[in-house]
């Protein structure tokens, strides 16, 4: 064992630097990571967003005995998705 440690001694800082090599490209991924999910959130959201929107036109137009349905329908079909 005595013999052992005066290998490993001389190996030390590159086994040191090849482990702060390693952190800081996790911790990179961990970042990218969070960045990817943050961004799905915000698309997830928008979608979300605009599901409540066409869902509100439709029981207005359900609930709504005034309306034109048929006009109603073609307006929406003629509307951006986005």
């Amino acid at each position: 064992m005595g013999e052992t440690i005066w290998i490993l001694i001389p190996l030390a800082p590159f086994l040191l630097a090849g482990f702060i090599i390693w952190s800081k490209h996790q911790e990179k991924m961990i970042e990218k990571q969070s960045e990817m999910t943050a961004e799905k959130a915000a698309q997830y959201a928008a979608h979300t967003e605009r599901l409540e929107a066409r869902v509100r036109v439709l029981e207005r137009i359900a609930t709504d005995r005034g309306v034109d349905v048929a006009d109603e329908i073609e307006r929406l079909r003629d509307a951006p998705l986005n």
